[in-house]
């Protein structure tokens, strides 16, 4: 199968030598002294680019819940509600549109009625990670004390303007409770007994939660089912859920990575019963994490990881070349689907995505599956969510993993410290390309050469996205080369720029991240760009992340 990149390649070897004298802005001796090329096209749209792409991830699981999004209202720690207040301010600044909760592998051991009612009175329960906890591992994160449950989960949304989506329990509880919890969030005022048992939690007026997650890995976690068994799972779960008069956005389980029989089986068994029955499934969770840092050496799951903070240049392009593989993922899903799909109603999410690391960088000693995120996941962080613009017609969500005190992090945080990392700063320059129309966006720049254990091996120049509000133009471009700039002319074909600003994330040292102790290592920088006559001129730093801010004429 033939993917984007090569698609692009082929498209540009008889386009080279037009791109620059298709302006006369810029004299020929400029041109020649420029690298690299970005061409936006404005009049080739690829679809509306869904804020939902910027999703989040929440799971009871290790710090991330409890000294993460929960420190209690008692705390001295600056709250709201129980909620950390800094965590609130910094969603509120990357327009979060969506978060995922309470899992992940968590959910499929989780009863929703453990985490609603008087807090006192709610049950303490084993976590589901707790064989994974440590000696250091504090007792909240081994024996779910349940403090933090649908009614916190659905205010701290609130608060931060994003709406709830809720993984149901498909492994471990029947489908009658799916329906009970449908009922407890959006039954209104006053109309059922789960209805009044919410009021008496403070919210009288229904939750009208709209995106569901019909179980979780259903192929390995949440439930061990074959492709065909979950399908029947899926229409039994789903069959006659209450609406109370609003669409529900039901996400179905989807593969691990490459697994394409989970897709086709899946599929091939919901299309047994006719077609009508994707109009029910509004998405198809895809999951994917990099992890494989040996170069081939090796497929073990835990022998492959590499170290989240000391690592060297092939890592750092290793890292990159693995996260990159969900681009050929969504072109091999959506192939598959719309074998049996071909209007092709359900679209992708990808809710679990990142970096995995090998233990040893948490900043909490004590919390399980906690990364230090370096510049390189900021770079990996762009790189993912360029491609979910460039796919916008076929994504419905995406929801990075996870949002505090986890895998590839946007926050760090332990008693009164927080910290925003490299991701975090990138989410926040992103934050504009939310409900932009996605455009044909076509980069040309000198291919990365490297040596990887004695062989040659080569990476992409530059790589980004384009989006368009009105007469505002985001361009979000990723320098993945660790030690060289690019010099590059941005053209527009159908419009010229009249004025531009860089928000730019980099650093001299790869490894540069940010701590406790040192909040700012990493930090976007503003810049003004370049502009003649309505071409941008913009050097593209080393190892970087940009948001070129354009403003058409």
């Amino acid at each position: 199968m033939k993917n984007r990149r090569e698609f692009v390649q082929t498209a540009l070897a008889g386009a080279a030598g037009l791109a620059f004298s298709r302006y006369a802005g810029i004299s020929a001796a400029a041109a020649q002294g420029l690298d690299s090329r970005v061409e936006i096209l404005l009049d080739e749209s690829i679809g509306t680019i869904s804020a939902n792409l910027y999703g989040h991830f929440t799971e009871h699981l290790g710090g991330t819940i409890y000294d993460g999004v929960w420190v209690g209202p008692k705390s001295k720690i600056p709250n709201i509600d129980g909620i950390r207040k800094d965590l609130v301010d910094q969603m509120r600044k990357i327009k979060a549109p969506v978060v995922r909760y309470p899992g992940g592998c968590f959910a499929d051991s989780y009863d929703w009625r453990d985490g609603i009612g008087p807090s006192e009175k709610r049950p303490r329960r084993t976590n589901f990670w707790m064989e994974a906890e440590n000696d250091k591992s504090p007792a909240s994160h081994k024996y779910e004390p349940n403090e933090f449950g649908t009614n916190e989960f659905v205010h701290f949304c609130k608060l931060i303007g994003a709406e709830p989506y809720l993984a149901a329990n498909v492994r471990s509880l029947p489908a009658s409770e799916f329906y009970r919890w449908v009922e407890y969030c959006n039954s209104p005022a006053g109309s059922t007994t789960l209805a009044e048992e919410r009021a008496k939690s403070g919210s009288a007026q229904p939750y009208n939660v709209r995106y569901w997650g019909v179980g979780n890995e259903s192929w390995g976690c949440g439930g061990n089912f074959t492709p065909q068994e979950y399908a029947a799972e899926f229409r039994r779960y789903s069959a006659w859920v209450p609406h109370y008069g609003q669409s529900l956005a039901l996400i179905a389980s989807g593969p691990n990575s490459d697994d394409w029989n989970w897709t086709r089986g899946f599929f091939e068994e919901m299309v047994r019963k006719g077609p009508s029955q994707f109009g029910g499934i509004y998405g198809w969770a895809l999951h994917h994490y990099a992890w494989n840092l040996s170069r081939g050496r090796t497929t073990d799951w835990e022998k492959g990881k590499g170290d989240a903070i000391q690592f060297d240049p092939v890592d750092w392009y290793e890292i990159l070349g693995e996260g990159e593989r969900v681009e050929g993922l969504i072109l091999g899903h959506w192939q598959v689907m719309g074998e049996f799909d071909r209007q092709h109603r359900v679209k992708l999410v990808v809710d679990e995505w990142g970096p995995w690391y090998r233990p040893g960088s948490e900043a909490t000693p004590g919390n399980i599956l906690e990364q230090t995120p370096t510049l390189r996941d900021a770079v990996f962080s762009a790189m993912t969510l360029d491609i979910f613009n460039r796919h916008a017609s076929k994504l419905h969500m995406a929801n990075c993993a996870q949002l505090i005190n986890c895998l590839n992090s946007l926050y760090l945080a332990h008693e009164d410290r927080f910290v925003v990392t490299p991701v975090g700063h990138m989410f926040e320059m992103y934050a504009g390309h939310q409900g932009g129309a996605s455009l044909r966006t076509i980069f040309s720049a000198p291919s990365v050469q490297y040596d990887r254990d004695g062989k040659p091996a080569t990476f992409w120049g530059l790589d980004g996205s384009a989006s368009l509000h009105g007469k505002d133009l985001l361009v979000t471009v990723v320098n993945p080369h660790t030690t060289q700039a690019r010099e590059t002319e941005v053209t527009i074909r159908g419009g010229s720029a009249n004025s531009a600003m860089a928000v730019t994330l980099s650093h001299a040292d790869i490894r540069a991240r940010n701590t406790f102790d040192n909040r700012e290592a990493v930090i976007p920088q503003k810049k003004a760009s370049v502009v003649r006559n309505g071409i941008v001129v913009h050097t593209f730093p080393a190892a970087s992340v940009t948001a070129l801010f354009i403003r058409l004429t």
